[in-house]
């Protein structure tokens, strides 16, 4: 794999976030030093109209390994379009080398997380859109498991149908001819999905590439994840 000159920077939208996002800073911290040798790498990540603590939990974790910023947008789509910015800002060399991975503050990704990203890149595809996983099912009842598990669609040859900016990686150049992130509060995935699709951007939906995300069952996106997985409540096993 010719991955020396590639550059990844990891971009976390967080609000509210004091209780999960050191797992998720850990796990990404892990994931960057599992890169190989050559391969340059950043986290930025934006706190989003906090109340709690999140800020000062990012900046006591991430220490000189990225940056933190704050935002007052209150929308998701804003604040991943934001970190991207921020991220081309602080990263001179070329587009077509530098990978964007996204993912989510109450999300933990494997060590190998970044490595598989670079792994599929280098296969020439421009976007890559990744599953992902519960921790718990504690807020929701008994049949909730494997209602989740059930519906989750895998396709027989490895494929999904899923899109999550909990687990989505793009090419750098691709995002910014996609017109990038909108400023959407819910489904901001889907929307930059779809455009990368109709600039006939080769894109790749993994299931090799999986994370795990809170099972809450009240998230902080409208009609998001959290909703949808709520939504098993009540439903028939």
């Amino acid at each position: 794999m010719n991955a020396a000159k590639w550059h990844i920077a990891v971009l976390i939208p967080a609000r509210d976030e004091e209780q999960l996002l050191p797992r998720c800073l850990r796990s990404v911290l892990q994931a960057c030093r599992h890169l190989p040798r050559g391969v340059t790498s950043d986290i930025v990540i934006v706190v989003d109209r906090s109340t709690d603590n999140t800020r000062g939990v990012a900046q006591d974790l991430m220490k000189n390994e990225g940056l933190v910023i704050e935002t007052n947008a209150g929308c998701v789509g804003t604040s991943r379009a934001l970190a991207a910015e921020i991220a081309l800002e602080r990263y001179k060399g070329s587009r077509e080398r530098c990978w964007l991975a996204n993912t989510d503050a109450d999300c933990e990704v494997p060590a190998d997380w970044l490595t598989q990203q670079i792994s599929i890149a280098e296969c020439g595809y421009a976007a890559i859109a990744g599953i992902v996983d519960v921790d718990t099912f504690v807020e929701h009842e008994a049949s909730v498991p494997e209602l989740f598990r059930r519906t989750y669609l895998i396709h027989p040859d490895g494929t999904h149908p899923h899109v999550h900016g909990a687990n989505l990686g793009v090419r750098a150049d691709a995002y910014l001819e996609s017109g990038g992130w909108r400023n959407l509060v819910t489904a901001e995935d889907h929307d930059l999905w779809e455009r990368l699709h109709h600039g006939r951007h080769r894109r790749s939906s993994n299931t090799s590439l999986r994370v795990i995300t809170s099972g809450r069952r009240i998230g902080r996106a409208p009609h998001g994840f959290a909703d949808a997985l709520a939504a098993h409540n009540g439903a028939i096993a």
